[in-house]
């Protein structure tokens, strides 16, 4: 999956987040280390999600894009 990610750059180094996966979000010195930390933040994020609704009736729609 691809996901849309926003970069800010500030004097303590980036700022990472997802837009698409509200309160997700990481940091990093560099450019580079910040994406892989959200990365990391976004694979827990879905790890979260796919916990909290075990057992659910959950459906999949397709929205054309």
């Amino acid at each position: 999956m691809k996901y849309k990610i926003i970069l800010n750059q500030s004097e303590e180094g980036y700022s990472a987040s997802c837009p698409s996966l509200p309160g997700c979000w990481s940091q990093g010195s560099t450019e580079q280390e910040a994406i892989e930390n959200i990365k990391d933040a976004i694979q827990e994020y879905l790890a979260a999600i796919a916990e909290s609704i075990q057992g659910e009736d959950v459906r999949e729609i397709e929205i054309a894009g």
